[in-house]
């Protein structure tokens, strides 16, 4: 369950940032997690809730923008969300593998008072 640790790490940066805001308390905590980051959703959520505990950020909110996989053809310059883990372009079904959006794992945004 490496979530713990990529939520502490995660953390560590929110509080970091709010301490240099001169924050009291942390709101809301926005992350972006993408299809291929190899994180379970479930997981990171359970882990915010035991990471949080005893710091500024206790009973804030968690919000995660789930991020599919965005490929780009070459060949048609074309974006496309693949249907499964072969990248094959819709249109001229060449595989992608050049992959623009899917493997993101970062803060996108604090709420602090």
């Amino acid at each position: 369950m490496h979530e713990v640790s990529l939520m502490a790490n995660t953390l560590d940066i929110a509080l970091e940032h709010a301490q240099t805001q001169g924050a009291q308390k942390i709101h809301l905590l926005k992350m972006r997690v993408g299809a291929l980051s190899g994180v379970v959703p479930e997981a990171l959520e359970f882990a915010f809730d035991v990471c949080t505990q005893g710091t500024i950020a206790e009973g804030a909110k968690l919000e995660i923008d789930y991020l599919p996989v965005t490929c780009y053809c070459a060949n048609c310059q074309l974006k496309f969300e693949p249907d499964d883990a072969i990248y094959e372009c819709p249109v001229c079904h060449q595989i992608s593998t050049d992959i623009r959006q899917g493997k993101e794992l970062e803060l996108a945004s604090l709420e602090v008072s």
